[in-house]
């Protein structure tokens, strides 16, 4: 496959085009740098702080929250530089490991947070997982569209008119503009998160094997709910430069927020991805399919900053990536398959030039904390096969 020379990326890597032998993130990256009025998106950022502080009474903004790196660093900057009174509101995707509970605890406790967490029905999740593995070959629908949508919803009732994400424009992919401010609203959730698939499509797509009022947490509000009551929803990193690393350093001086051991992942970058045990099914889903994972992406944003040397991050993608993972056989109780057809399912959704050899897999390393994962809640199996040959031989 063909591959940017100066970040690694694969031309199977979503949104992806090339000038030459580099390829378009790397392009718009060099933009940003040199276009983007930094100061100037600072004081854009403070008149929409100023403006909205103090407008409810409960809460001065909603941060979209899973404890991870930016959530967490989104929270600490927000309540050091201006003091806002923030909700934390965070979508469980059932997957939730024990060191990011500690670390959420103790940015609530040091910054004086508050927290509402959503969990949603089991049963319904496993439905989603099973539907969205098979349709579109990644099984994460009900957690891409629920941390988009439960918080709006949220924000809406709670009458909250500020909600703040995280990363900027142009950081993975290349949706939008590299200077344009986005508005995290049903166009950016239907375009870039959602997988195209929006709760109405999902609902039909089961054809009457869940309810309407199930899929309430991953539907954004129609105009009736909104009922004139406007939400601005943006993203801190369209208006300060972005540092993952630096925010990791000050969250673990400031806070004692911990890394972790993430399955497949180089021991770096413990800062990635570490509220997620199912996040290792998530990269070899993705090396299946694209023929890469998690560490070209890492090492992608080193080499566009110049943090690392490309034989060193050549090393790590060939260390690291595409082994099974062990929470693997986790997930398929979740979901009543077995390992042949969940590579069929996966197999299906490949996306060409790659090509994937099943023969040819190693196993990964348990995580640390492997024996602490819930395994309760297994699938049905006779549910599982049912919509199996349903939904995917028939």
């Amino acid at each position: 496959m063909k591959s940017c020379n100066k970040c690694l990326l694969p031309e199977t890597h979503e949104t992806i085009t090339f000038n030459g032998d580099v390829c378009n993130i790397c392009n718009n990256n060099s933009k940003k740098k040199e276009i983007i009025d930094w100061q100037s998106r600072k004081t854009q950022l403070d008149k929409i702080i100023n403006f909205y502080k103090g407008q409810n009474n409960d809460y001065d903004c909603i941060v979209p929250f899973s404890g991870g790196k930016d959530s967490s660093w989104i929270a600490y900057y927000l309540k050091k530089k201006y003091d806002l009174n923030i909700l934390l509101v965070r979508f469980d995707h059932g997957f939730l490991r024990k060191n990011l509970n500690e670390n959420v605890k103790k940015l609530c406790k040091s910054l004086g947070l508050n927290l509402l967490s959503y969990r949603p029905n089991w049963k319904i999740t496993q439905k989603l997982m099973l539907k969205s593995l098979i349709d579109k070959g990644d099984f994460c629908w009900h957690c891409h569209t629920g941390i988009y949508t439960y918080p709006i919803r949220v924000a809406l009732e709670k009458k909250i008119p500020l909600i703040i994400w995280g990363e900027g424009s142009g950081e993975y992919e290349d949706y939008y503009d590299i200077d344009d401010l986005k508005s995290i609203n049903e166009r950016y959730i239907n375009r870039v998160v959602n997988l195209g698939i929006n709760a109405e499509d999902m609902f039909l797509r089961f054809n009457g094997d869940i309810k309407k009022r199930d899929l309430l947490p991953y539907t954004y509000p129609s105009k009736e709910e909104f009922n004139n009551f406007d939400i601005k929803s943006i993203c801190l990193g369209d208006y300060i430069q972005w540092d993952i690393k630096h925010h990791v350093k000050v969250l673990k001086e400031q806070i004692g927020w911990k890394g972790d051991v993430v399955e497949n992942v180089p021991p770096e970058y413990d800062y990635e991805k570490i509220e997620c045990y199912m996040q290792g099914v998530r990269d070899y889903i993705k090396f299946i399919k694209r023929g890469y994972s998690r560490t070209t992406h890492l090492v992608s944003l080193d080499l566009r900053n110049e943090r690392i040397k490309k034989e060193k991050a050549k090393e790590l993608i060939k260390l690291y990536e595409g082994k099974k993972p062990a929470t693997l056989n986790i997930f398929l109780d979740y979901v009543g398959l077995d390992e042949h057809q969940f590579n069929e399912i996966v197999a299906s959704h490949i996306v060409k030039p790659n090509n994937h050899d099943f023969k040819n897999n190693d196993n990964s390393i348990k995580n640390p904390d492997h024996d602490d994962y819930d395994t309760s809640g297994a699938m049905d199996k006779k549910y599982a096969q049912e919509k199996f040959k349903e939904w995917f031989t028939d």
